[in-house]
């Protein structure tokens, strides 16, 4: 897959994702206003008066203010985590009104504690999971350190949740691996291949590397490969002397290093370098953007019945099962 496909994917896909798009021309994070740029945060929320601007308007300046920050740390955040919190604090003010029954919607500005309690009353009643009011938690913290309020949101019990309505439960409830669903590894992944080369690679690579889907179909399986020094590791971390370099794709675009130190990585690697049509290409049909690779690996995924209705499994499974391989290399 051609570099400038990939661009031109990227590109379109902030376009369409979600509901209202996560690239910087989306209304949740469009670029900085001309008239703003001498004036502070401050400056720029004082021309809306409270009880005067209309708040969700209000709210639409404060995510075009802060909606780029992390909450606690000194970075910006991911476009999927703007748009899935600009979404959120719309839907939030508009059910204090039609699910929390306040009579009109809050300036954000004058957000109270008995709003918070009131729209936690009705997470309760809907039984969202714990590791979703965490992440609203989250987002609203954001929303208190925007309009000076930090300390606002306090911790869950305050507002009346209990532990386990609260607490994420941080190990997993069954082994998610294709193993543990009795799925013939080597079948399922020679069956792909031969069924759509590109996927086949994917999967072996996921099998060998742990990667996560969107990393297998971004990865160049040549231009990644690089040796122990280029990496930047402790001469102490040194595994093998060549690694695997994932940065495309990758969770929050972190970059990290995978050590190739086994036949299987090895082998994975060769196949995918064999797919590939060029030193520069991407794990993907040059011939489709990468929206449409990612649906096709999807598609192959279904025809082969790995999904959690058929199988059990998940290509997210395979990963797992990465994992625990290493794991068990490493502990015996």
């Amino acid at each position: 897959m051609s570099k400038s496909t990939f661009i031109n994917a990227s590109h379109s896909r902030r376009r369409v994702q979600g509901a209202i798009g996560s690239g910087r021309a989306a209304h949740h994070q469009p670029p900085r206003r001309q008239e703003w740029a001498s004036l502070t945060p401050a400056e720029i929320l004082g021309r809306y008066v409270p009880g005067k601007a209309d708040p969700m308007q209000v709210l639409d300046v404060l995510l075009e203010l802060f909606n780029t920050q992390h909450t606690t740390l000194d970075k910006s955040v991911s476009h999927k985590t703007r748009q899935e919190r600009a979404d959120f604090l719309r839907r939030f003010f508009r059910d204090l009104k039609l699910k929390a029954n306040f009579a009109t919607v809050p300036d954000p500005r004058n957000l109270g504690d008995r709003h918070i309690r009131a729209i936690v009353a009705v997470w309760r009643e809907e039984k969202l999971a714990p590791s979703t009011i965490q992440t609203y938690l989250s987002f609203l913290r954001g929303l208190a350190l925007w309009i000076g309020k930090p300390g606002f949101i306090r911790p869950p019990d305050h507002y009346g949740l209990t532990l386990r309505e609260y607490q994420r439960n941080e190990n997993a409830q069954r082994d998610k691996s294709w193993t543990a669903a009795g799925i013939d590894i080597d079948s399922v992944i020679e069956q792909a291949r031969a069924f759509d080369r590109y996927v086949g690679a994917s999967l072996g690579l996921i099998r060998a590397f742990g990667l996560r889907r969107k990393e297998s179909v971004m990865l160049r399986p040549h231009l990644c490969v690089v040796q122990f020094e280029a990496t930047g590791l402790a001469s102490e971390e040194r595994q093998a002397d060549r690694y695997l370099r994932i940065k495309e794709g990758a969770k929050g675009g972190r970059l990290r290093f995978v050590p190739l130190d086994s036949a299987q990585r090895l082998a994975a690697l060769k196949f995918a370098q064999a797919v590939v049509q060029g030193e520069d290409a991407h794990l993907g049909d040059p011939r489709h953007s990468l929206k449409h690779n990612l649906r096709r690996f999807d598609y192959v995924m279904e025809k082969f019945g790995i999904t959690a209705d058929g199988l059990g499994a998940t290509a997210h499974g395979l990963r797992h099962e990465a994992m625990i391989d290493h794991y068990t290399d490493k502990a015996g």
